[in-house]
């Protein structure tokens, strides 16, 4: 493990937001953690604190949802949050296009285009969460809120409750 690594684009969003203290945090492994579980292995965390950051297509349009890498969405409650007819996960073209990065690998911030972020509540029950740095080998620690800032997220209830 390294503490370099990070996408180069998403190094220049760290810059730009003013959180270079970031950067020598960052982790990368010799192995992918394209899974939120290889994550935590790696990192040595819960898996609840490995925040997912996915793509769905809200009516056609890029949206990112943040959850804790214990978690499943509910794409019924995304619906519900953005009064959208159908929701779907993204094509990996689409998600690579939006954020300009690659599956297992999507940060919370740093995307390519601006898209609208839906971060579940359950992220804010830690103090920290590792999140992906632009590709599939590297994390970086944050606080949720302060990650929830930084992405521009609407906090919501969207992860799926199991009964």
């Amino acid at each position: 493990m390294t503490t370099t690594g990070a996408h180069p684009r998403f190094a220049e969003a760290l810059h730009e937001l003013g959180l270079d203290e970031l950067t020598p945090r960052i982790r990368r492994f010799p192995d992918a953690t394209r899974t939120a579980a290889e994550a935590a292995d790696a990192i040595g965390c819960e898996l609840a604190q490995i925040c997912k950051s996915l793509i769905f297509a809200a009516d056609g349009e890029p949206v990112l949802v943040l959850m804790d890498g214990a978690s499943r969405v509910d794409v019924d409650r995304v619906r519900e949050e953005l009064a959208a007819k159908k929701v779907t996960r993204a094509a990996a073209d689409v998600v690579r296009e939006t954020t300009g990065y690659a599956i297992g690998g999507v940060p919370p911030f740093g995307h390519r285009t601006r898209t609208r972020v839906l971060a579940d509540r359950g992220l804010l029950a830690h103090d920290v969460v590792w999140a992906a740095a632009g590709n599939p080998h590297a994390v970086f620690p944050m606080a949720p809120g302060d990650l929830v800032q930084h992405a521009a997220a609407t906090l919501v209830d969207v992860r799926e409750h199991t009964s």
